[in-house]
């Protein structure tokens, strides 16, 4: 997959756009990309602050499941790609805004999980349909935005909430129209891009630094897991059924 996102910079504001269609499901590849250029950006003195969007129908509907189904090895690869992304976000030395609409799921979960501040369309919605999927992952950051009972009703039953139910929860600065939606993360990155580049900087590594436990190492610890889940042949069954849009069935 080459370059599945656009960037542009202006006014210390850096925005990187998904841009992959139709769904914005990567694949290995692409996720290093991704992981590449967010990390790009992070050191890039012309950068004060980071909005990541989309150009697709939804956010993010995580891995390409159809390159897990031809070849389960490619797990490692995306896994790594993944942890790198997410990790280049809630690592990044600036502060990064997500702007949501429609589908946020899988991988797009971990990227707003990672954030610093996320803004949503009133269409947004939440979700990690792993356990339907054969794989593991996700619940670290989706705890870092929900509570501890929500996100296992989440993660245990595939169901997802919509945006103003994680409006009410906490996760989200501002529930708003579609077309509303850049226009506002815009206008939330131009007050930070208007301080101390030196004090935000500061201020991004204290509250990691304060933050209970290590997001990236809870994250390593589930993919341990997702890794034993493609050893079951259960997991080979989720992603066949999901591929050829059947029904799952397991002994």
């Amino acid at each position: 997959m080459s370059k599945p996102f656009n960037t542009s910079i202006e006014n210390g504001i850096a925005e990187m756009i998904l841009d992959h269609p139709p769904v914005n499901a990567f694949d290995s590849a692409g996720w290093f990309a991704i992981a590449d250029e967010i990390d790009a950006l992070g050191v890039n003195d012309d950068v004060r602050v980071i909005i990541i969007g989309s150009a697709s129908k939804g956010f993010c509907a995580g891995v390409d499941i159809k390159e897990l189904a031809a070849d389960g090895s490619k797990i490692v690869d995306v896994n790594k790609g993944n942890y790198e992304t997410f990790r280049a976000i809630h690592r990044n030395p600036k502060p990064v805004i997500v702007a949501l609409h429609n589908f946020v799921l899988g991988g797009g979960i971990g990227m707003a999980g990672a954030a610093d501040i996320i803004v949503c369309s009133e269409c947004a919605r939440f979700g990690v349909p792993e356990i339907d999927r054969g794989a593991m992952g996700g619940g670290a950051h989706l705890q870092r935005m929900f509570p501890v009972q929500k996100v296992r009703y989440m993660y245990f039953t595939g169901e997802f909430i919509d945006a103003q139910e994680a409006y009410r929860l906490g996760a989200v600065e501002k529930v708003v129209p579609l077309e509303e939606l850049l226009p506002n993360a815009r206008e939330i990155a131009a007050k930070i891009a208007d301080k101390s580049p030196a004090m935000v900087r500061l201020a991004k590594e204290a509250l990691t630094g304060i933050e209970d436990g290590n997001l990236e190492d809870k994250y390593r610890w589930e993919q341990g897991f997702t890794l034993e889940a493609y050893t079951m042949g259960d997991s080979q069954e989720s992603r066949d059924a999901f591929v050829e849009k059947r029904d799952a069935k397991f002994d």
